[in-house]
């Protein structure tokens, strides 16, 4: 598995320490940015994440923003993109188990370091479950084939 990692200059040190679990597990990853603490814009780094996992050229990514909300945002809205704001243990099981969720989203103002390091453990470790939850994302992919690119 390899995977794209992105954040704002609000997670760049949640990054770090997410990148550094990643190669202690041995998890191939791709650091789309940003580097620095300066100011930047997290719709473009969560853009280039999701098309990277969209497009298939990465089978899953990693967002961090302050809150992970505006990275959901961005996220979602490309096609085929199942990502899961989880700031804590559960939610970050539940999202790989029933939503075999592709983006993982993490508040790098909300979680700290070591609660970041054991959703990510969770994240990447948990299978999708499939059988009646596979049934349901289906209905996902039908409702964006509906509205494509020109939304409602």
């Amino acid at each position: 598995m390899t995977i794209a990692i992105g954040c704002d200059h609000a997670g760049v040190e949640l990054k770090k320490e997410i990148i550094s679990l990643l190669t202690e597990l041995g998890i191939e990853y791709s650091d789309y940015g940003t580097k620095g603490t300066e100011s930047v814009d997290y719709p473009d780094f969560g853009e280039k994440v999701a098309e990277a996992v969209s497009s298939g050229r990465i089978e899953r990514g990693i967002l961090i923003c302050g809150t992970g909300i505006g990275m959901s945002i961005v996220a979602n809205k490309f096609p085929h993109i199942r990502a899961s704001l989880c700031n804590d243990l559960y939610t970050a099981k539940m999202s790989r188990l029933h939503n075999d969720a592709n983006i993982l989203v993490i508040g790098g103002r909300i979680v700290g370091k070591d609660l970041a390091k054991e959703i990510v453990k969770i994240w990447v470790s948990t299978p999708f479950e499939g059988k009646r939850h596979h049934l349901r994302l289906k209905k996902i992919t039908k409702i964006e084939e509906r509205l494509g690119s020109h939304g409602f």
